[in-house]
């Protein structure tokens, strides 16, 4: 017999065999959906980009292709309506996605907007390595047909206005932040044409800041949740813009569910006998930012934070470790304050 394979290029660096071995796929271990009688409801995939709207539907196994466009969005309800559509479920595209959304959600659908990494782990479980538009679409419909879903309220027009603005701002900070670390290394005409677009986004930050106040007096629900927030030591207005435009499922979950929405919550990682360090991960990072540098300030200011964290920095937590946790119990009162329309009191319960 001759010598066996080896991989060249072992991680201790060391020659190690390759067994040859055939490897046989068992039915079911990596199956699509052909048994339409394991579907118990109408689920329409929708794969979304720019310009297209890529459709699939179980137990029908039908597709629909359409532009993404007013045109479009009327042919997709017109089709919606003929399957009798119970559940409408489509990824999370950078905005694009938006208008189909909202449009088949205003007409009584159920519409879920997924995480696309979720999807995409599903279909790698699954085996299912190809990817187009259409195959998108049908991954998609069975994603919900076998997932159980969470299907939230869609923001309305004005709550969307509102988080673009607050995205906006936050696009502009990021990159007055760039402009002026680029500014040390710059020399001659570079520094001054850097200098004159700092100044730009400084006048544009503040025009926005202008817009948002603006925006937040223009409901008579958003002053009322702006006063109640604003009364929280350490919550600025800028905060409060985030937590109205971004967070608008802020009061209507439990503690638990805002911590995971937000992303403060721990995580295990443990495994036999290793316990691992607790972490936090996923969420929405930007408002996960915001509310850091707003318990930066509460802890300075608000009391009931300021305790939490001395106390937990006496106990031996690290600086990380006790924010992450002052995060949470923060974001928790203000979730408290929100839904039992309550201003700050230190002694508000948050459970």
């Amino acid at each position: 017999m001759g010598r066996p394979a080896v991989f060249p290029n072992s991680p201790n660096g060391c020659l190690v065999p390759l067994m040859r071995a055939r490897i046989d796929c068992k039915a079911g271990t990596s199956r699509e959906i052909t048994n339409m009688s394991e579907v118990s409801k109408v689920v329409v995939g929708i794969d979304v980009s720019k310009a297209r709207l890529d459709c699939h539907a179980l137990p029908s196994a039908q597709s629909f292709a359409t532009d993404n466009s007013q045109a479009g969005i009327e042919a997709l309800s017109q089709w919606l309506k003929q399957l009798h559509a119970e559940l409408v479920i489509m990824e999370a595209t950078g905005g694009y996605e938006t208008r189909a959304a909202t449009a088949t959600a205003a007409l009584g659908f159920r519409v879920a907007v997924v995480n696309p990494r979720q999807v995409r782990h599903y279909a790698k479980a699954l085996n299912r390595l190809a990817k187009t538009d259409r195959i998108d679409a049908k991954i998609l419909a069975e994603f919900g047909a076998r997932v159980d879903v969470q299907v939230r309220a869609l923001p309305d027009e004005e709550t969307r206005e509102l988080a673009e603005l607050v995205s906006r701002r936050t696009q502009l900070v990021n990159m007055r932040t760039q402009e002026k670390n680029r500014l040390a290394g710059a020399a001659g005409k570079l520094r001054d044409g850097i200098k004159a677009h700092v100044k730009w986004l400084d006048e544009q930050i503040h025009s926005l800041d202008i817009d948002l106040t603006a925006k937040l007096r223009s409901s008579q629900a958003w002053c009322e949740k702006r006063d109640l927030l604003h009364s929280a030591p350490g919550i600025g207005p800028l905060s409060t813009a985030m937590l109205v435009g971004r967070v608008p499922e802020l009061g209507k979950l439990d503690r638990k569910a805002i911590a995971a929405l937000v992303g403060v919550a721990p995580l295990n990682d443990d495994s036999g006998k290793r316990q691992g360090r607790r972490h936090i991960w996923g969420g929405r990072g930007d408002v996960r930012s915001m509310l850091y540098m707003a318990t930066l300030s509460a802890k300075r200011h608000n009391p009931v934070i300021r305790e939490f964290y001395e106390r937990l920095r006496r106990n031996g937590k690290q600086f990380k470790v006790a924010m992450v946790a002052c995060m949470r119990k923060l974001l928790t009162i203000l979730n408290a304050m929100v839904k039992n329309n309550t201003k700050w009191a230190p002694s508000l319960k948050t459970g």
